[in-house]
């Protein structure tokens, strides 16, 4: 089960311990009806890796003169989408899960009605939260960064939702690799990149050359990731991943093993690795060590 206290020890814990209470205090701000409070706490605080406000905290570390205020909305708005997007994956309607995080999905537990608004309403908050003063100890952030966040957070949820149609289209039929990539850099990687574009639109201006190398980095990661799930639903098991193993299989859905085989599968992911960070030697090491440190553990994931 991938849950906070079984992961404390990886690059992770350090970010998943700052996001849960900032996750905490930005629900509390919003004044939510039951039984939509509980299903929409039970999407997004019963754990997990917490990678994308992760990718945040660690771009930004790259300069110590990131807007503390603006990081940590930006990790907590990316978050919401995330738990949003999970919410609604789950539903009947789409992939039909029962286990989320080791825990009933929120469907299972609140119903399909209330899991579909508690999805509805965390994705409107997200984009509340960036523009609010939560989290605001100094000066207000520049009205140019917020709107370069929103903008940054706005396509990456569209392009998510796009790759979900793909994936969905893709079930049962054995698409090219092409293809394969076409979702998942929509699915999985636009919010990845956006987790770290939001935080380097705080310490880089639009021209400099590092915006582009952490893109570079940022979607070689994002297609890793996907890459390494596909794996770990064959090579792990429901109790390790705290959702349903083997599910891909099931719905016969296009994967990397599916389509190249389990080893070169897992030799794309290595490569993909590579890509990664041979884009991020653009910084100083020291710059960049926390973003190292997460590349290193999401190739050598087990959940």
């Amino acid at each position: 089960m991938s849950t906070l206290t079984d992961i404390s020890v990886h690059p992770l814990s350090e970010a998943q311990q700052r996001i849960q209470q900032d996750l905490l205090t930005a629900l509390d701000a919003f004044a939510i009806p039951e039984p939509l409070k509980s299903a929409v706490h039970h999407a997004v605080m019963l754990g997990g890796k917490r990678v994308r406000p992760a990718l945040c905290y660690a771009t930004a570390a790259i300069q110590p003169n990131a807007n503390a205020a603006a990081v940590r909305r930006a990790a907590v708005a990316i978050e919401f989408i995330h738990c949003y997007s999970l919410a609604h994956d789950d539903l009947p309607c789409m992939d039909n899960d029962l286990l989320r995080r080791g825990q009933p999905t929120c469907h299972v537990a609140y119903g399909e009605d209330t899991a579909l608004l508690a999805g509805d309403i965390l994705q409107s908050m997200a984009f509340e939260i960036l523009g609010s003063r939560l989290f605001d100890q100094g000066p207000a952030v520049e009205a140019s960064i917020v709107l370069k966040q929103m903008q940054i957070l706005a396509t990456a949820s569209s392009k998510m939702v796009n790759g979900q149609v793909l994936d969905l289209q893709a079930e049962g039929k054995h698409v090219d690799q092409q293809a394969l990539e076409n979702i998942h850099t929509n699915k999985t990687g636009a919010l990845i990149s956006a987790a770290v574009l939001m935080a380097a639109v705080t310490i880089f201006e639009g021209t400099d050359i590092a915006i582009p190398k952490l893109r570079e980095f940022a979607q070689a990661i994002g297609l890793a990731f996907q890459v390494q799930d596909d794996i770990l639903d064959i090579t792990s098991d429901t109790a390790m991943l705290g959702k349903t193993a083997g599910k891909d299989q099931q719905v016969d859905k296009s994967t990397y093993p599916a389509l190249m085989g389990l080893e070169a599968a897992q030799a794309y992911a290595l490569e993909l690795h590579h890509q990664a960070m041979n884009a991020l030697a653009h910084f100083d090491e020291s710059q960049v060590a926390e973003l190292t440190n997460i590349t290193q553990f999401l190739l050598t994931r087990k959940a």
